[in-house]
């Protein structure tokens, strides 16, 4: 087998190519007469032919290939690389594979676990005897990320599956679902993601976990996982896996068939180097909101500041230096397997910073085609962002100054007040029935904006609230919304709430979001942000009573006062403003109105919400009462008549 290949190994000319081998990567050749010309023409590059040394030119023999699992015609490999194939022992040897799961209907199975109930959720059970609750974490692939993490989903698996085991198709009659891998379930293992455009990442996944198609895992002794986990993560490991996978579909046929480098020396020190780095992977993926073990937002770990300023050049410090300590290890490791391999100039050690996949790391979580100042510029302004997420999260009774963790996620408002009454939320009172208004000026004194600067009090201080208002604000308008001349921090912060932060709640929450937006219209004459877990059935008259009704009586007496303004106006020029102004609110009072009388209608409905449904069923039960309706539903609202 001859071949001339270009930079990117793709085949520009070939021979001794079996008709079956040619069939099988057609995808990865280009048209030969780009190469050749037409049939009358000479090769364009014919030296090239004659110069075996010009870089594009790959010679092997046809038993080579065999050495490789399936015998892929990875023509690239070095003959080193082809040989670790026959010299070690495959993953194989030392670990099982299973495909994982295939529930056949992921609406009806598979919840983000915020969606539900958190006290239905069974986590760290180690068996399928201990299946009591209705909900269990789920693997299912997810984002390339390497050492930890991933960990979101929670899928139906109570009474042993019993839903999901009698999904009968209603032609075939046969059931739809398959692969339940019972005898494997909840058991701590490695998986990966299935199918990645690139390169896949490994991750270590402890007791408590089912397990999906996309998200095969494999199960071997605890050395053992440490040791295929390095491989896979490894730049030799991904080079060797394009050689098994050239489709970049990883199925566990591929990654069981790596060879396991066998040294006990470096064996330990790689076992040693993917501790420190899942701890590293584990603390990241808890320092975010997607996390079930997420306890606080970091920069509320220094409580010795009272700047946020502080707080954050603290801790973007440890995050760099979290990156670089995960870069150190990752090409520690590649070292290791370079120099035990003798692939020196074959297999480059080095990582490259936009490969360290953590989320607290700019240059992994945004594009790699913007500067560092950009970066920066942005992480700091989602860091800002998220900061105020977590604080709607205090306001609403999710979480607590008072305590680690998630503090009210059950559902219908059931306990909250057992959870006032015993004080947990002493520190920062929680919204007394979990609705917070959004409004761009200042109607209520429990809005978002007002919550906010009582938050930002109660953590650092009166003394620093002007400065860190200003930080706020100034994150804010790096990236989340434009800069406004003349704008106080404080009316930054309520345009922010009114017009970017549902947006990022959107985002964050992955299209399934727990802090619901109620909205008059486009003309955004009142909007209230409603908590899921503490939605019931009073809770939409109780909108109407305390700021609906209320917003209509001030909206008449600003009119009032507008009128009266235009009366007295010294000129023509005044009266023509006063009179745009009430113009403006006179479409706000007539918005307000028709929502009025639409709220008015559903709270008679008396809606209720079985949270096990999931948000997506949920949250079309309100017509167009909500906001981005279709975004989250997929469907336009019905509208109850």
């Amino acid at each position: 087998y001859h071949a001339f290949f270009d930079s990117a190994y793709v085949p520009l000319c070939a021979f001794t190519l079996s008709k079956n081998h040619f069939k099988n990567y057609t995808s990865s050749f280009i048209n030969l007469s780009n190469f050749y010309g037409t049939e009358t023409q000479a090769p364009k590059t014919l030296e090239a032919i004659n110069n075996r040394s010009c870089g594009w030119f790959y010679e092997t023999k046809p038993d080579d290939f065999k050495k490789i699992p399936s015998s892929p015609i990875a023509y690239w490999l070095s003959n080193k690389m082809r040989d670790l194939f026959i010299q070690h022992p495959l993953l194989k040897d030392i670990a099982i594979s299973r495909e994982g799961m295939t529930t056949a209907d992921n609406d009806q199975f598979l919840r983000y676990w915020w969606e539900i109930p958190f006290i239905k959720i069974a986590f760290n059970i180690s068996s399928n005897e201990q299946t009591l609750k209705k909900w269990y974490p789920y693997i299912k692939g997810g984002d390339y990320r390497k050492w930890s993490g991933n960990y979101n989903l929670v899928v139906n698996w109570e009474d042993d599956g019993k839903a999901i085991k009698n999904n009968i198709d209603e032609k075939t009659r046969k059931v739809r679902s398959h692969n339940y891998n019972n005898e494997y379930a909840f058991r701590s293992g490695f998986t990966w993601t299935l199918i990645s455009s690139s390169s896949t990442g490994a991750r270590i996944v402890d007791d408590g976990f089912m397990f999906d198609a996309n998200g095969p895992m494999a199960f071997s002794s605890i050395t053992d996982k440490l040791r295929a986990t390095a491989l896979i993560n490894s730049n030799l490991g991904k080079e060797l896996l394009k050689a098994l996978s050239p489709t970049l579909a990883f199925k566990h046929g591929h990654i069981l068939s790596l060879p396991i480098i066998n040294d006990d020396k470096v064996n330990k020190t790689i076992e040693s180097n993917v501790i420190k780095l899942v701890d590293i992977g584990k603390k990241d993926w808890d320092s975010t909101e997607n996390s079930w073990n997420f306890n606080e937002h970091f920069l509320l770990e220094k409580k010795n500041t009272t700047h946020i300023f502080n707080s954050y050049t603290e801790k973007n410090k440890v995050f760099r230096d979290n990156a670089l300590e995960v870069k150190h290890l990752e090409e520690s490791n590649n070292q290791l397997y370079v120099d035990l391999c003798s692939l020196k100039n074959i297999i480059d050690c080095s990582v490259d910073i936009s490969n360290i996949t953590l989320q607290s790391n700019p240059n992994y979580r945004y594009p790699t085609n913007i500067s560092d100042d950009e970066l920066n510029q942005r992480f700091q302004s989602e860091t800002i962002a998220e900061l105020i997420s977590y604080t709607i999260g205090c306001m609403m009774g999710r979480y607590s100054l008072n305590s680690e963790g998630l503090v009210y996620a059950h559902s219908s408002n059931e306990g909250f007040k057992e959870l006032e009454t015993e004080g947990a939320y002493k520190t920062f009172p929680a919204d007394d029935d979990g609705i917070i208004p959004l409004t761009d000026e200042s109607w209520f004194d429990d809005d978002a904006t007002y919550r906010f600067k009582e938050f930002l009090i109660a953590v650092w201080g009166q003394e620093t609230l002007e400065e860190n208002l200003q930080f706020v604000s100034d994150s804010l308008c790096l990236y989340a919304i434009k800069p406004k001349k003349n704008e106080s921090p404080l009316d930054t912060v309520r345009r922010y709430f009114t017009t970017g932060f549902y947006k990022q709640h959107l985002k964050i929450y992955k299209k399934r979001p727990i802090y619901w937006l109620f909205s008059s219209g486009k003309q955004k004459a009142f909007e209230c942000l409603v908590y899921l877990h503490r939605y019931n059935e009073a809770t939409l008259s109780r909108m109407r009573t305390e700021y609906v009704t209320p917003l209509l009586g001030k909206f008449e007496s600003q009119q009032r006062h507008i009128n009266d303004q235009i009366n007295n106006a010294s000129s023509t020029a005044e009266a023509n403003k006063h009179k745009k102004d009430l113009i403006a609110l006179e479409k706000k009072q007539s918005e307000l109105r028709d929502f009025d009388d639409k709220l008015k209608h559903y709270a008679d409905m008396q809606i209720t919400l079985d949270l096990d449904d999931g948000v997506k069923v949920n949250y079309g039960k309100f017509g167009d009462l909500l906001a981005n309706v279709k975004e989250v539903t997929g469907n336009k609202p019905v509208i109850s008549g």
